[in-house]
């Protein structure tokens, strides 16, 4: 596996445009991670795919069963348009919430955007028996992920004012470790 490295210059926590973003393929963690980041932070937490739900009142794969992944993506830029208004706050987004490029300015713009990163298999390992992920639901998962982060990647990745390795199971270190280096005064960071 290689090392990836993205730095940032940062100067407090004040100073990060309020919001922490978080993005990345299904399984990197954004919602478990998020958590823990808010709760560290004393922040409100919102998970973009659960306040769609909330809102509907239906899960993830109802909607895309009725509407496609063109409604959902909809409805998505919609939460995005709204969540990313706020101060202050952690975002975990959806892994596709990246697509388009109306969210990823939004996100840019309003917060310091943080990656996630994680290779295909180790995301797969994580959620492989989770019946909650539409685009998962065929013959060959690992093949339709790695098709995913072919793709999504780069975005990711152009998208991110940080990008940070989530490999690693031990959840709490990487947050201690995101937290610690984005608390440091300004320099150039490197989170890998």
């Amino acid at each position: 596996m290689h090392k990836l490295q993205h730095s940032v210059t940062i100067t407090s926590m004040d100073n990060i445009a309020g919001n922490l973003i978080l993005i990345g393929l299904m399984g990197a963690g954004k919602t478990t991670l998020g958590k823990q980041l808010a709760n560290k932070l004393r922040r409100p937490f919102y998970d973009s795919d659960q306040v769609i739900c909330e809102r509907t009142g239906v899960s993830i794969p109802t909607i895309f069963e009725l509407e496609g992944e063109a409604g959902f993506r909809c409805r998505e830029a919609t939460v995005i348009s709204e969540l990313v208004q706020q101060k202050n706050i952690v975002i975990a987004t959806g892994g596709g919430t990246i697509l388009q490029i109306e969210n990823r300015l939004k996100l840019q713009q309003n917060g310091h955007v943080v990656y996630l990163h994680a290779q295909p298999e180790v995301l797969l390992s994580r959620i492989q028996h989770d019946k909650n992920r539409p685009l998962l639901q065929v013959s060959n998962p690992l093949a339709k992920l790695q098709e995913l982060y072919t793709i999504r990647d780069p975005i990711y990745r152009a998208t991110a004012h940080t990008v940070i390795d989530v490999g690693s199971p031990y959840c709490t270190h990487t947050v201690s470790r995101l937290i610690r280096l984005l608390r440091q005064p300004s320099q150039q960071l490197s989170l890998l």
